[in-house]
């Protein structure tokens, strides 16, 4: 059996997040034909590092997609692109929302091009994810998300306050299109499963994962790597 065009990267990605390297994207262009590969590189990395999936960040450029979704590492990495300010969902078996906490999504990439690298092989790096911080868990409910207000000050940088800016305008939108992809190996949820769900006001460039993040109604979480 000869294998598959995205074997040689998978492999190459499991050597990164070990050693700490870095790909060149034209070396690799080929190797991921479409959303199916990237996915598949996505599975193959996962499993080969050990992840046990129960984190995953999802995430759309709107209410009726297109979706993407990817596990999240369980270790936040270094050599840092920036944060992202979220909000996480700890789900139930069934997909549903139980519980929600502040989120912060740790980026960084393996290809040397970072967030310039194609498309496709930004989604087979699990969307330049490196780790998950989160805050404290609360039950979930609905919020005014639309006119949520929140803060982010990471340090030497300007506060950075708005009101609202998820591309969902309710995060917990993203979750149908999740557990389907989630599931779609056959592959169950575990409850107290934890699904970030995208960006409020994209990335925020830094090297260093310090700060404080704040959400009305959701309070304030100081979070560190280091910590």
């Amino acid at each position: 059996m000869h294998p598959a065009p995205t074997d040689a990267l998978i492999q190459a990605l499991v050597n990164c997040h070990r050693h700490g390297s870095r790909l060149n994207a034209a070396d690799w262009t080929g190797s991921v034909r479409d959303e199916a590969d990237a996915y598949a590189v996505q599975d193959g990395v996962a499993a080969a590092l050990g992840w046990p999936l129960d984190r995953w960040k999802s995430g759309g450029a709107g209410a009726q997609g297109p979706f993407s979704h990817s596990p999240v590492d369980p270790l936040v990495g270094n050599a840092l692109l920036g944060v992202e300010a979220e909000i996480a969902l700890r789900v139930n078996a069934d997909g549903s929302p139980e519980a929600m906490c502040i989120a912060v999504e740790c980026v960084a990439s393996r290809w040397v091009e970072g967030m310039d690298a194609p498309g496709l092989l930004r989604m087979a790096d699990h969307q330049s994810n490196a780790g998950l911080l989160l805050g404290e868990w609360q039950p979930y409910r609905p919020l005014d998300w639309a006119q949520l207000a929140w803060r982010l000050t990471l340090p030497g940088q300007d506060e950075v306050v708005r009101r609202g800016g998820h591309s969902l305008a309710d995060p917990a939108a993203v979750l149908p299109a999740w557990l389907a992809h989630a599931t779609r190996n056959g592959r169950p949820v575990a409850a107290s499963t934890v699904v970030t769900t995208g960006a409020w006001g994209g990335l925020h460039p830094t090297t260093d994962a310090r700060g404080t993040l704040s959400f009305d109604g959701l309070g304030e979480f100081s979070f560190s790597a280091t910590a």
